[in-house]
């Protein structure tokens, strides 16, 4: 649930921090009070693009910060678990917008992208706008709200999976069929360069271990000569070098314990000794070792030529071959598989076959579902005082199938007995349609598993006894979920566990906006305002005080 939202130099509010309980809080407030300034907050916590007009003028910058208490949200834990932002029972999100417009986001306390922030959010809030309706007029929406109702997303997402696959094989086929000759030639060409690769037989890292056994046995003499003399030299430590380094050893050694220096550069100077025997050694050894072979130089020259022309006619370098080698051999694997049209057939036979299976299977549980989604909306509209109210969803098979399954599906809608329910486009009214976004609003809010659901202005159009019935389905909505609603209706304010008023006061030469929680006596008042009437009466407010539960 939402505990805390803490708002900072943003639009017309300076500082505000409010603390949010469980239940269904209201807000309400005079138009152009302010009352978007929460919504907006919110919705930049949860990832909404900013703009720097939101930086209330003269500041800096403006800062955002929504607190959750996550600790019986299972989806949520993991999300943050996953992406190693886990903190304990509580999250943190946290908006900076600068005055220049750049913002950054922040997950408790870690540098966050946009898309991260609103993949969170979108699993801790749900809000609902008044401007919902407008979506109902396209069928789109009517098949969302089967998937979402019966929880068939995760099905859904199968399906166009299946279905994306499927297309890939056919496509695969056409290409293959349409493309015959150029793919043959291609292959041809392939198997060519090939066979000389792997004729050659490169490894990776061999052409510079060729070069390197080249060079030597091509310069075989000179290496012995200066090999051999560097040998001398050395002596096996008789040398003049190793002399001189014994004499400055031991006219040092006597004062090595006077100095830490001393006892160091003797130790040099024994460790030198010690390197030149070592390498005087190694020196013989490998001079026992060598032997001019020109066979093996004739092979190397050969190799490296061989090696050479392939680079050149490839436009590579020599020792890039191998990684070529393996490009080709995959590029050829897949031109061979492509000329398969048997098993590329196949292939989409098979994959046409998943496709359908998993399409029929969600064809049926939509169908299943639909008549008591249905039937939960009627009646949902008939306690909003549309008593003949009469809904249904209608199938029609596709002429082909798609990503979304088998079937084109519309809910169809009458308000009147003796009518024969038509499309919401043709027959419903802006407060029918108001009406029936309500209803399916709350349906889906029944059906989710977001902790915290923002409903704005979604009673408008509505008044008397059926803003009565909104204001309690969102009250027991509050008893599962943490409700907060902008309303302009009375009657829904008095149903709410928790209101607050946004008011807008001056400060100095500033306008600046305000929310006020308020007690029995303040909500009293508010909700006579709202009631109507220049003057509030004695009989207003008498009104107002029997509407609160």
């Amino acid at each position: 649930m939402l505990t805390l939202l803490k708002i900072s130099q943003f639009t017309l509010v300076e500082t505000m921090e409010l603390d949010i309980t469980r239940g269904f809080t209201v807000i309400t407030g005079e138009t152009g009070a302010g009352k978007s300034i929460i919504l907006d907050a919110l919705g930049l916590c949860l990832g909404d693009k900013a703009d720097a007009q939101v930086v209330r003028h003269g500041a800096d910058k403006a800062e955002l910060v929504a607190m959750f208490d996550i600790s019986r949200h299972q989806a949520a834990k993991e999300w943050l678990a996953e992406r190693d932002l886990d903190d304990s029972q509580d999250c943190s999100l946290r908006r900076v917008i600068h005055k220049e417009g750049r913002s950054k986001a922040w997950i408790n306390g870690s540098p966050v992208s946009l898309g991260e922030l609103r993949s969170l959010g979108e699993l801790l809030i749900s809000i609902h706008s008044q401007h919902a309706h407008q979506s109902l007029l396209k069928k789109d929406s009517h098949r969302q709200l089967i998937d979402n109702v019966g929880e068939l997303q995760p099905l859904a997402l199968e399906v166009a999976a299946h279905y994306h696959t499927w297309q890939q094989c056919q496509q695969a086929l056409r290409d293959s069929l349409a493309n015959q000759a150029t793919q043959q030639a291609r292959l041809e060409l392939l198997s060519n360069q090939l066979e000389e690769l792997e004729k050659l037989a490169l490894k990776t890292g061999e052409y510079e271990a060729l070069e390197q056994e080249h060079d030597r046995l091509a310069n075989f003499e000179a290496l012995m000569q200066d090999s051999q003399h560097a040998l001398s030299l050395l002596n096996e430590g008789d040398s003049p070098m190793s002399r001189q380094l014994q004499q400055a050893l031991r006219s040092l050694e006597a004062h090595a314990s006077r100095s830490d220096s001393l006892r160091d550069i003797c130790g040099s100077l024994n460790s030198a000794l010690i390197e030149i025997k070592e390498s005087s050694r190694e020196l013989s050894h490998f001079l026992d070792n060598q032997e001019l072979d020109p066979a093996r130089l004739a092979v190397l020259e050969q190799k490296i030529g061989e090696a050479q022309r392939l680079a050149r006619k490839h436009k590579v370098l020599a020792a890039e071959l191998p990684t070529l080698h393996t490009h080709i051999k995959e590029e050829l694997a897949q031109c061979q598989h492509s000329q398969d049209t048997e098993a590329l057939q196949q292939a989409v036979v098979e994959s046409k076959t998943i496709y359908m299976n998993s399409a029929e299977s969600l064809r049926q549980q939509r169908q299943q579902i639909a008549p008591t989604l249905a039937a939960a909306i009627a009646q949902h509209l008939r306690d909003l005082s549309m008593p003949d109210t009469q809904t249904e969803y209608v199938f029609t098979p596709l002429a082909k199938p798609s990503s979304y399954g088998l079937d084109d599906m519309e809910l169809l809608f009458s308000a009147n007995l003796g009518q024969t329910p038509q499309p919401l486009a043709k027959i419903a009214s802006g407060g029918e349609l108001s009406r029936f976004s309500l209803a399916v609003q709350v349906i889906q809010a029944q059906h989710s598993d977001v902790p915290v659901l923002v409903f704005d202005e979604v009673d408008v159009g509505i008044s008397g006894g059926t803003a009565e019935v909104v204001g309690n389905l969102l009250r027991k909505l509050g008893e599962r979920a943490q409700i907060l609603c902008i309303t302009h209706q009375p009657q829904v304010a008095a149903k709410g566990h928790q209101h607050w008023q946004v008011e807008k006061y001056n400060s100095g030469d500033k306008t600046l906006s305000r929310v006020v929680s308020l007690n029995h006596e303040q909500r009293i008042k508010e909700i006579a305002r709202m009631s109507g009437g220049v003057t509030i009466t004695q009989e207003t407010l008498m009104h107002a005080a029997s509407m609160l539960l």
